[in-house]
Order: C-alpha cells, then structure tokens, then sequence
C-alpha cells in the first residue's frame, strides 16, 4: 500500500493488494479523480478514514449488448409511470444516495461530506453524470457516474419506490448502448448487478478499455 503525496500520481495498479487496496492519501480534487479514473482506480472510505484508493481485480463490467431486463422489469417499462431525465439534479441524486447509505449503515456512509462535494465539482465540469427517475413530480430513483466518453464508471444508485434504480439502470445501459459506449464499469461483484447481465473480468482486461490519459 502506498503513501500519496501532493504529487499527482499513482503506483502501478498491479501493486494493489489481494483486497484492491492499491494507495492511501493525496486529495479528491478534479484533476486526481480523473487521473484514477482513467487509471483503474476509485476512492472508497469511511468518514473518518484517510482517502483509501482500489483498483479490485477482477473487475465487475457490464458490456451494454449483455444487459438483462426481466419480464417483470419490460411490464414496468411499458407501464410508463416513470419518467427519465438526465443530469437535470446530480446534488438531488448524490444526496440521495448518500442519505439510502447513512440509513442503512445506521449513520455511516462511504459517500461523506467530502466525497460529496468532490462530486458535485466533477459535474460542474462535465464528468459526473446523474440519472433522475420521477413519478409525477417526486425524485423517486437515480444514480450517478464518471464519464470518460466511451466508458461509464457507475458510483451509487438510490431508490424510493420498488424498481425506480433498477429503471434508471436499464435505460441508461440502453442509452449508452445506442452511443456506443463500450462498457459499464461496476467496480466490485454484487449479486443485483449480476442479475442485470454484470459480470467479472480480469483488471488487466479491464485496462485496455480505459482511454488513454
């Protein structure tokens, strides 16, 4: 495990560790974030916790053509209840996600006051980007994600009412498929991504989807 300085720069993320970690430290500032991002790398900590930063291997990807959308997900759709709209409140679905996270870990949340701000600044640049979902005129579901043009790099997703997350997923998959973005990266193995059609590839494989720095 590395100690970052000011310097902006990363150790080889061959170098992490059985668990991901790769490198403790250094800032959330724009210019670092994007850095990781387009290296492998993500931030992940607990408030109170210096910045830890992981680059797993494997990793957990969705290819848009591999995406699963269940007979009970395609009746929702048609349904048409809920309606979509993109990067029209990043505050409102970070908040969000950061308030389903505080809940749940009763009071705790890997998305701190920090984290959040971090962010916020990313979307005023153009690299984080939000889905909302609505029901009539209530946020009811969303996520939010780095950009990096041909890669999303999914962060978290909240939910107020049954499927409104799983919604915003599948019609960004959808989205991003017709734009030709070539993957969604979902950082670590959980069991509802894998539903969707995520699955886990090497880092190695992984890296060679990255853009170039």
């Amino acid at each position: 495990m590395y100690l970052l300085s000011k310097e902006l720069v990363f150790p080889p993320v061959h170098l992490a560790n059985e668990e991901g970690v790769l490198a403790v430290g250094g800032d959330l500032s724009v210019e670092r974030l994007l850095l990781a991002y387009k290296s492998g790398i993500f931030p992940w900590y607990n408030q109170g916790e210096p910045i830890i930063w992981y680059s797993p291997n494997p990793r957990m990807v969705l290819f848009p053509k591999d995406l699963k959308v269940s007979k009970s997900m395609k009746q929702v759709i048609r349904k048409q209840e809920f309606t979509i709209t993109y990067n029209q409140n990043f505050e409102a679905v970070i908040s969000n996600c950061k308030q389903i996270f505080r809940t749940a870990d009763q009071g705790g949340t890997w998305i701190t006051n920090e984290m959040q701000q971090a962010y916020i600044n990313l979307h005023k640049k153009g690299i984080a980007k939000s889905v909302e979902v609505w029901l009539g005129d209530e946020l009811v579901g969303g996520l939010y994600g780095i950009d990096l043009g041909t890669i999303f790099c999914g962060e978290s997703m909240f939910s107020k009412v049954s499927n409104a997350s799983k919604f915003a997923f599948i019609k960004l998959i959808q989205k991003l498929e017709n734009e030709n973005y070539t993957l969604i990266d979902c950082q670590v193995y959980n069991n509802h991504l894998a539903s969707l059609g995520a699955d886990e590839i090497s880092r190695d494989e992984f890296l060679k989807f990255l853009p170039n720095k």
